[in-house]
């Protein structure tokens, strides 16, 4: 995989004080995965270009991945069992190339200079090109990711076989971008972005990777109109790493609406003018379904980082609202998301954060008017179902019970999202709209309840709405 990085800046020469990076020499890195190569093209006084090639040894990567079986994510080209050998990661440049690239370039993403201070401080003009990238979504998704960062974006699809054009384009693009840009600025970009758009990291996401996502992103992540979809991407879809990163991002901004809720499923392929996202038309919808049952006192059972709770808070109809999650680390995430600490007493008395799991039966969820179940179930192991079902139907059985679950119908709309797979990495599964009238269905029958079916986003003639949600009722 080959990323090169071209200026004009006079002279151009000194592109290799800047990467430290001499021109005249050829240099190699060992890595964990192969070897990376740090050579000049071109070096000239009118024009300089450093090429970063890293050639995998694909006996090392099925090594490294081997180290760390079992903890990869599921969206990753080695989720099945040959893919450790037969994959694209030698060839298209993905979370390796970046992870190479903090290594090889680590001076020079922090700035630092020692011939050229002042220069490493200067915007230069910059053309970086990587010739093929695995991009989940497509080139437009390339464009809203580096275009507010000042470049002017080309990226063009790479066709699955040149001989062959109506087979159409494949996942991946060939992207230029050109610019004035800090040398370290656009090198953080990079090391963000590109793991960003393949959407599926080589590593185990730890939770310092939440420092390592904002001390590349200072200065420019936290006013990026796309940071949801960065820091989820960044982070692997993993909710509390996200949440939190979100948090940290939106005390920078402190006159920010309440951080998005982590999902995958908010960035369709191409939009043609912006719109809500699915995670915030899905919250819309719960609200509204709350309301016209008329609950006062609501249950958000497993409410992760807290964003439908910051959405219920806001409106005061709603006289007690409880989150409840198995993770401590969440609750702790969503009590910094509503700000706990600094609202009004009265305000503060309205919301409790509870830790329980939701397989078990739980006395204190017991009584209220309702419970929300949104996108849940689908992370729990099937054979676990049945005691969620008798927790929250059959012991809390509040008056109202609204679920949503994605429609696994519409995920062939996504473009990027391998067939077969699910929309997060955590899903133990995924329903069809008619999977989930039958387990609508049979829920009525068993608890006592009856229920309406409807749907949140765009209906799609063929495979339906992104979204099927359920409103319970007790009889």
């Amino acid at each position: 995989m080959l990323l090169t990085l071209t200026t004009t800046h006079h002279p151009a020469t000194d592109l290799g004080h800047l990467l430290i990076k001499h021109p005249d020499r050829v240099q190699a890195f060992d890595m964990p995965v192969g070897t990376a190569h740090v050579f000049y093209p071109e070096a000239g006084e009118q024009r300089c270009t450093a090429a970063l090639l890293l050639d995998v040894d694909p006996l090392k990567l099925a090594a490294a991945r081997g180290r760390g079986r079992g903890r990869q994510p599921a969206t990753t080209p080695e989720s099945f069992t040959l893919g450790r050998y037969v994959n694209d990661r030698p060839y298209a440049a993905s979370s390796l190339l970046a992870s190479t690239l903090s290594k090889v370039y680590r001076s020079a993403l922090r700035g630092e200079s020692r011939e050229r201070a002042e220069l490493a401080a200067t915007a230069i003009p910059l053309e970086v090109r990587v010739p093929v990238l695995r991009c989940r979504g497509g080139a437009e998704v390339a464009t809203r990711l580096f275009t507010p960062l000042g470049w002017t974006v080309t990226a063009t699809p790479v066709p699955l076989d040149e001989l062959q054009p109506q087979w159409g384009d494949s996942r991946y693009v060939d992207l230029t971008l050109t610019g004035t840009v800090r040398v370290a600025d656009a090198l953080n970009h990079l090391y963000v972005l590109l793991p960003v758009l393949d959407d599926a990291k080589h590593y185990w996401v730890a939770p310092d990777e939440v420092d390592k996502l904002l001390r590349a992103g200072a200065g420019w992540l936290a006013d990026h109109p796309e940071r949801g979809l960065i820091v989820r991407r960044y982070l692997a879809h993993r909710r509390v790493l996200a949440g939190q990163a979100l948090e940290r991002l939106a005390a920078q901004r402190p006159t920010d609406e309440p951080i998005a809720d982590d999902d995958v499923d908010d960035a369709p392929a191409r939009e043609t003018a912006p719109r809500a996202s699915l995670a915030a038309r899905r919250r819309e919808a719960v609200h509204a379904a709350l309301v016209d049952a008329g609950a006062r006192r609501v249950l958000d059972l497993g409410c992760g980082g807290g964003a439908l709770l910051a959405t219920l808070i806001g409106d005061r109809r709603f006289t007690e609202i409880v989150g409840t999650d198995v993770s401590t680390q969440a609750l702790a995430v969503a009590a910094r998301r509503l700000r706990l600490d600094r609202l009004p007493e009265r305000q503060r008395n309205r919301v409790l954060l509870w830790q329980s799991a939701l397989t078990y039966r739980d006395d204190r969820l017991r009584g209220y008017d309702a419970a929300v179940l949104m996108e849940v179930v689908e992370h729990l192991d099937p054979p676990r179902l049945p005691a969620l079902e008798d927790a929250v139907f059959g012991h809390a059985r509040p008056t109202t019970v609204v679920v949503t679950t994605p429609n696994v119908e519409h995920n062939v709309r996504y473009e990027g999202l391998p067939a077969g797979a699910f929309r997060h990495a955590d899903h133990r599964f995924e329903w069809t709209r008619a999977e989930f009238a039958n387990w609508v269905e049979r829920i009525c029958a068993t608890y006592g309840y009856s229920a309406a079916l409807h749907g949140v986003g765009d209906d799609d003639p063929e495979v339906g709405v992104p979204t099927q949600l359920a409103v319970f009722t007790r009889t």
